[in-house]
């Protein structure tokens, strides 16, 4: 299994119940795509981008580490294209670290 860095940016200015729902919808995505979330944290709150992204300003950053085979990844991003709340992700993969 490999491991991955998965970014994905919510408006900021949603209320935080619904921002809490996507993470349970993406945290449930995961759990079902046979991925295995090893950290799950809020990285910027409120962060103000570069441009705007579906007429937002102002986005939520949150980073999961995941360990899953290529194709779990697949469909994890499959899930996060279709889900209209999310603005953007990215899914990363690490480099194995052994020396």
């Amino acid at each position: 299994m490999n491991r991955y860095e998965l970014v994905y940016i919510v408006d900021a200015h949603a209320p935080q119940a619904a921002r809490d729902e996507i993470t349970k919808q993406v945290t449930e995505a995961a759990s079902k795509s046979d991925v295995k979330v090893i950290n799950s944290q809020v990285w910027l709150e409120r962060h103000r981008m570069s441009f705007p992204i579906k007429k937002v300003w102002e986005g939520t950053y949150y980073l999961l580490n995941i360990e899953a085979p290529m194709a779990a990844i697949n469909k994890m991003q499959a899930f996060l294209r279709l889900n209209e709340q999310i603005l953007r992700f990215l899914a990363i993969r690490q480099e194995n670290k052994s020396a």
